[in-house]
Parts: C-alpha cells; structure tokens; sequence
C-alpha cells in the first residue's frame, strides 16, 4: 500500500517497526536485567530502582498466585499513579492473567456495570476507593479486595509529616489514604517470596488488558487488547521519539496509568526504554514544577489545558522546561496559543497526535520535525495505514481530500470487544480495518484534520462521556422528562459538557440539585458544566433527539 506520508518523517524513524514476537512480561525482565541500578519510578521523591521493581512484582505475582489468580482470570485494578500501580500491572500480566484498568474516581453505579461484565474475582484497589467496591451487589463475582495506601510509597519523613497534628497535613491524608478493613492489604500480598521462574509465560497474542471505553450507546466496552497489540504500540511509540535515550529519559507520569493513553506511554513505552517514570496521582502543577527542579522532564505528554497551565506557571516561579524534548498532546485538538506558549518554554517541539483506547492507543502523530503541520493530528505511525471512506459505506473509499470516515489498520488495533459481538462487528471491519467513527480530511501527504465525529462522544480533559450515560442520569431525576447533553468547545481547546433538559409540567430548574444529583451518579468529569431548560427538544422522525442540532442552536444562542 502506498504511503506518501513516510517521507515527512523524522529523520531516522523506519516505515516499519520490528513486530513483536514476546509478550510483555519479556518486556519488564529485559529491562529489570539491563537497568538494574537505574530508577524504574520515582514518588514524591522516593525513588524505586528496576532491580527493586522488578523483585516487587515477582513476589506480587506469588502473592497473587498464592491467593488463586491464574493465566486467563481478569484482576481488577482501580489505582491512581503510584509506584504501586506499576508493580500490579506487571504482577497481573507475568502469571498469564487480564488486567482490567479502572477509574478509581468512577462512582459505584459506574464501577457496577464494568465489574458485572469481566467478573474479575479480584481487586486491587486504593483504599480510599474501597468502599465503593464494597457496595457492589452480590451477584457481582469479586471475592477478594487487595488494599493500597499510597501513604506507604511516601518517602518515610514525608509519611510521617503527615501525622502531625495540623489540620492540613490531616486533611492531605484523608483524602489520599482510608483505613479498608476486610481487605488484604498491598504489603501482606508482597510478603510473598518471588515467583518461581519455571511459571508459565503467556505468548504474544494472549489477551493481556481489557480496557473499558464508552461508545455510541453509552454503556462502556471492554476493548481487548493483546500483548502484541501493546508491544507493538510500544515500539511505535519508540521508533516515532526518535533519539531518545535507554536509561537517560524523565517520563512525567501526569497521565493517569488507567487510561490508555498513559498506560502505553508509562507502563509499556516508558518501562520499555528503561526510564525513570515520576508519578503523580492527580495533577498538580505546583507539584510537578517543584519535581521538575530535582528530576527535570525530557518527555512532557499531557492534554493542552495541562500544557497551558504548566507553561504559564513555570514562567510565574522561573522554573526551567528546557530539558522536556518530547511533548504529545492528544485527545482534544490542540490550540496554536498553546503550542507557541509550550515551546517559549520548553526544549522541543509540542505535536499532536491521535489514537483511540481500540488502538492501543496511537495511530498517527505529527512528526518532531519541521514537517508537523500544527492544526492536523499528523501522518499513520510506522506499520500502520489508514484509508477514508464513505461514513454510510465503509467500503467505499472517499477523494483525496473529501470529508469520509478515518479507518485504520496496523498491528495496534484490538481484537474485539469483551462479551459483545456485535459491537465488534460494527467496529472491525472483516479484513481487520477499524472503524474510529470520526470523520477526516486528508491532504495529498497524508496530514490528517478531523472535520466531525460520527460518534457523539464528548471530549473533556482528555476523557471521553457518552452523552447518553449523562442523559439517563438526568432523566432519573423526578423533574426531568428528557435531557440531551451536548459537548461545546471551551477555552482550554477541549468540550465541556453541557445539558439540556425538559422539565415536568409545575418545576423549575435547579441547576445546583441537578447537578448535585449527577454527582453522586457520575464522575465528576462527566457532570455537566451547564444546564439549561427547554419547552422542546428537537427529534427526528422516530422521536429521537438530535443531538447534534441541540448543540447547534445552543452555540447559536450564545453568538445572538
């Protein structure tokens, strides 16, 4: 197949990558063996070497062993970022078993649902969100709950600074660590003696995550991805940061590890390149300039309002960006004024690029060249190839340069949904194209815009909400009869979530109730920013609500 975009790449990045031909376990030993005094993860300054992590995770796996999970079982993890997170990760997938990643944020009645489909009979979980795995109804399988306090990955004098008795020091703590009783606890589970070496690897086509993502209905789907498929994303990743160095590069970890975005960036890239990883559990861009006097990045990725606010407040205290070299910026469209403001600051270029948790999740990216095209989210990655067809006929391809749905086809792209046929269906072509559900315009050199989303997801902060999840949350409250929530642009280059809702005849809206009410239903990323009311909804002829002229005439009451 022709690839006219290859000659726009960086200097020294190959057409094709090395396909893998071990799973990711032979990944973190290589890395274990040849890193060994290197720092593998670096936490509120406490420093963890690749000897260090890789002694963790072989006596987590005994642990976890030794507690019933075999190959083939799915482990629930529901962790922020922590050094822990990392451990488990590669603990899970070292006995042949299924990591299931979780949003530890997600409220019971989300987590409920994800739980109920891969019936995971095991746990690791942040203490803090414990009991909202403890609420999950009985038919749910779950059987045994493992513990974290990120308190424990702390270095010791700052873990003991937050026992004193001043009120912010306790409130810090409060919300980072819970006692959990009737849970086995993270250090019992690593009193473990090693895995015995002669355990069974799992080969390279074995299932090796389950990552969930919302999709046009709204109720999420496990994406299955191989270690194949994250290897090989892994070493896309490397071949398009060309330059980078084994052993030599800071990975800032802001990304959270259980989206998929962070997870192949930190967890199989970063560790692939033997990196020090600094980990953040939540973004706080004091935090991450205080680190970056001690450790400073070389590999920046994040989202756009993250780059805005590190820029501006690195220039606010004088602290130096010139050593972070590689920056992506991905799930939302990225901003000029962001990309000139970034690059006052930092010592390289800020790209763009593009990928979806059924991918692995990267497929195209600008080059870190004088190539990249800012506004465009780049050119197919090495080994991967895209065409653009006709959103109604997907085997019919559009002209160069016409509006059409983006397909893409490479070694990253999953195997299917978990338990949903024919979710999978709609979305893998036959011949093994993936249908990503936004529509495109490509330009004679491969640079590729997105124009629309056949899907109506809402991108905010990087995340994406189903507007139907929203939705059914709105209509379950008593003076709501329909609702339709719409993503508008904001100024930090994303959406924010916005709803529209009927009321029931004698009610007034109460935009705090209703917003309160989605709270408790929905993570906080998902609740809408605005709401407002209608006497009416616009329909189609079936009665269904058009989402998309909601938002438009929402916008257009704005400009008027």
């Amino acid at each position: 197949m022709d690839a006219p975009w290859v000659r726009h790449y960086q200097p020294g990045v190959p057409a094709e990558i090395e396909l893998p031909t071990e799973s990711l376990v032979a990944l973190y030993e290589r890395s274990v063996r040849e890193a060994g005094d290197s720092v593998a993860t670096e936490f509120f300054g406490r420093t963890t070497t690749y000897a260090q992590l890789g002694d963790r995770i072989e006596r987590a796996a005994e642990g976890l062993r030794r507690i019933g999970v075999k190959a083939g079982d799915r482990v629930a993890l529901v962790l922020p970022n922590c050094p822990q997170h990392v451990v488990a990760f590669y603990a899970i997938l070292r006995l042949g078993a299924i990591v299931v990643e979780h949003n530890p944020l997600y409220t019971e009645r989300e987590l409920r649902h994800i739980f109920e489909d891969h019936a995971a009979r095991v746990a690791i979980c942040w203490d803090v969100a414990v009991p909202k795995l403890k609420a999950l109804p009985e038919d749910v399988p779950l059987q045994r709950i493992v513990s974290v306090n990120l308190l424990n990955a702390f270095p010791t004098v700052k873990r003991l600074a937050l026992h004193l008795p001043v009120k912010k020091l306790r409130e810090t703590r409060d919300r980072l660590t819970q006692p959990a009783p009737g849970t086995m606890s993270w250090e019992k589970l690593l009193e473990a003696p090693r895995l015995d070496a002669s355990h069974p690897k799992p080969g390279v086509h074995d299932l090796a995550v389950i990552q969930y993502t919302s999709g046009t209905t709204g109720i999420p789907k496990g994406a299955m991805l191989s270690h194949y498929n994250l290897f090989a994303n892994a070493r896309q990743g490397e071949a398009w940061m060309h330059g980078a160095q084994y052993r030599k590069e800071t990975f800032y970890a802001i990304l959270p590890l259980f989206h998929a975005f962070g997870m192949t960036l930190f967890l199989t890239y970063g560790i692939l390149k033997q990196a020090r990883l600094v980990l953040f559990p939540a973004f706080d861009v004091d935090l991450v300039l205080d680190a970056a006097k001690k450790s400073p990045p070389t590999v920046y990725c994040a989202v756009p309002p993250i780059y805005q606010r590190t820029a501006t407040r690195a220039k606010e205290r004088g602290i130096s960006l010139k050593s972070a070299k590689y920056c992506i910026s991905g799930a939302m469209n990225l901003p000029d004024d962001v990309v000139e403001l970034w690059e006052s600051v930092s010592g390289g270029l800020l790209v763009e690029g593009y990928g979806m948790t059924e991918a692995s999740p990267v497929c195209l990216g600008n080059p870190f060249a004088p190539s990249r095209r800012t506004g465009t989210i780049g050119v197919p990655f090495p080994s991967t190839f895209m065409r653009v067809v006709d959103t109604e006929d997907p085997t019919r391809e559009v002209a160069q340069g016409e509006r059409g749905e983006l397909l893409i086809k490479g070694p990253q792209v999953f195997g299917g949904y978990w338990n949903n046929a024919d979710e999978t269906a709609r979305t893998l072509l036959p011949d093994g194209w993936l249908r990503t559900g936004d529509v495109v315009t490509v330009d004679a050199d491969g640079f590729t815009t997105i124009v629309d989303r056949v899907k109506e997801l809402i991108i905010t902060g990087g995340f994406n909400v189903a507007p139907s999840e929203v939705e059914a949350v709105l209509r379950s409250h008593p003076d709501v009869t329909d609702a339709a929530a719409i993503g508008v642009p904001a100024h930090s280059g994303g959406e924010r979530v916005v709803a529209v809702v009927l009321l029931r005849a004698g009610a007034t809206l109460d935009e705090a109730a209703l917003k309160a009410w989605c709270h408790e239903r929905l993570a906080a990323y998902k609740v809408p920013r605005e709401i407002v009311a209608l006497n009416d909804l616009p329909r189609s002829m079936l009665g269904k609500v058009l989402r998309k002229q909601v938002r438009e005439e929402f916008l257009a009451s704005r400009e008027s």
